[in-house]
């Protein structure tokens, strides 16, 4: 590792890396706060989500719950047939943003099903429709959730290893220098009396 000079020179860049790290930090700062408001917001939408998914599973046991008859066949009612996601930049991170969603629904003869097979359909259909938005939304908490950490660890970074480490170099600096012309103005007089003393001595 190469030894530091303790010059003026130097000084005066550790004492300009202090003042450029402190410029930068609030900027990294307040976009992580940014960064984890959004999170906040989707972490509060994939419960809603979540929450409506469990409601619906409760809502199809507790109305249909001849849906365990394996007589009746109920395979492949629903199908997804086409997603579309787009992205929006949000405080600096692109997370993907569900438009549309295609669902097929598989015929089947209303003479030969249930009749309560219509309303299944509706509830697989509503069922889908919730799984994938979940899914994006997982997705989107997930980019998120990298987005903060990376900006936390920039922000620690600079607050916590950057600018006490400039500070310690210039402290360091700064009494090495002082001391240097203490020692300086010390061998100064040293000269200056020796030099009396012998200009005395010829006399």
């Amino acid at each position: 590792m190469t030894r530091q000079l303790l010059s003026k020179a130097v000084l005066h860049k550790e004492v300009a890396k202090i003042k450029r790290y402190q410029q930068f930090l609030p900027s990294l700062d307040l976009k992580r706060r940014q960064l984890m408001a959004v999170r906040s917001k989707v972490a509060v939408n994939l419960i809603n989500i979540e929450n409506k998914i469990n409601l619906r599973r409760a809502v199809i046991s507790e109305s249909l719950p001849m849906i365990s008859n394996e007589n009746i066949l109920l395979d492949n009612l629903v199908t997804m047939s086409d997603i579309n996601v787009t992205y929006e930049n949000n405080a600096g991170v692109n997370l993907p943003v569900l438009t549309s969603v295609g669902i097929t629904c598989k015929p089947y003869s209303t003479y030969a099903k249930p009749h309560w097979v219509d309303r299944l359909v509706i509830e697989l259909k509503t069922m889908l429709e919730l799984k994938i938005h979940l899914q994006i939304e997982q997705q989107r908490l997930d980019l998120l959730d990298a987005a903060v950490k990376k900006v936390t660890q920039r922000v620690n970074f600079f607050d916590k290893i950057l600018i006490p480490r400039a500070k310690q170099n210039v402290k360091k600096i700064s009494i090495f220098l002082s001391d240097a012309e203490r020692e300086g103005i010390v061998r100064a007089k040293i000269t200056k009396k020796n030099r009396l003393n012998k200009g005395v001595a010829c006399l």
